[in-house]
């Protein structure tokens, strides 16, 4: 991933690395990426959750329920 880049602190940087070494991640990067897809589907949902929701919310209106 070439361009992105986001700057985080250097204390938090070493217990990022420290944990991706004793988790057994192959580097800080795939460390940070999966705990971001984590926090990011829990605050967001994952997009099936999204879909399901919007298919009930097609269907209620179809059944006259909502408009």
């Amino acid at each position: 991933m070439f361009g992105n880049r986001v700057k985080i602190d250097d204390g938090l940087l070493m217990k990022a690395k420290k944990c991706s070494e004793l988790a057994g991640y192959a580097d800080v990067e795939e460390f940070v990426n999966h705990v971001l897809e984590k926090e990011i589907t829990k605050i967001l949902g994952s997009d099936d959750e999204q879909q399901s929701d919007a298919e009930v919310k097609k269907r209620l209106q179809g059944l006259g329920y909502i408009e």
